[in-house]
């Protein structure tokens, strides 16, 4: 059931892309983002984690000063406890996110895949990720709640905070 979501989800983005004829990249609308995020995980996995840390790395295209979308990845680092090993999440998603101004307050969310590592009969499952911050030209901060709604009945929830700098495109 996940997985028929997921597809409908990014079958749900292809209109986005198929409605322009021919996409002009400058140093204007389109960047790459790359930061680290910090969080604390909550739900059961607490029991599993205290804590983890991450990289986050997107591209972005804005079709607008208010609209953008895009790919994101990276890694999300679990430190276990209580003897359980170190495991991780590496999403793999497409995000769109609105910038109500050139630079303040921003919404948006990321919608893909969470592949799991070093965790045993599980390779993931669906991966989303809604957050809100500040945005400048150069520098994104921002909030997160991360929800990997892996097999198994094994959900990976943290919730952090995040930093981006713009590497734009030429």
């Amino acid at each position: 059931m996940k997985k028929i979501v997921l597809v409908i989800l990014l079958l749900g983005f292809t209109p986005i892309f198929a409605q322009q004829n021919e996409i002009n990249i400058t140093p204007n609308n389109a960047w790459f983002k790359a930061g680290i995020t910090a969080g604390v995980p909550v739900g059961d996995i607490n029991d599993a984690s205290s804590f983890n840390v991450g990289l986050d790395l997107r591209g972005q295209y804005l079709f607008n000063p208010n609209f953008g979308i895009g790919v994101a990845s990276g890694y999300s680092h679990f430190f276990g406890k209580d003897n359980i090993d170190d495991f991780g999440v590496i999403p793999l998603a497409g995000f769109a996110r609105y910038y109500f101004t050139p630079e303040g307050l921003f919404f948006g969310a990321d919608v893909g895949y969470g592949f799991l590592t070093n965790v045993v009969d599980n390779a993931g499952g669906l991966y989303v990720n809604p957050h809100i911050g500040y945005h400048n030209r150069d520098w994104n901060l921002y909030a997160f709640y991360q929800n990997t709604f892996a097999e198994n009945d094994f959900d990976l929830q943290t919730v952090g905070l995040g930093v981006t700098y713009n590497i734009r495109f030429n």
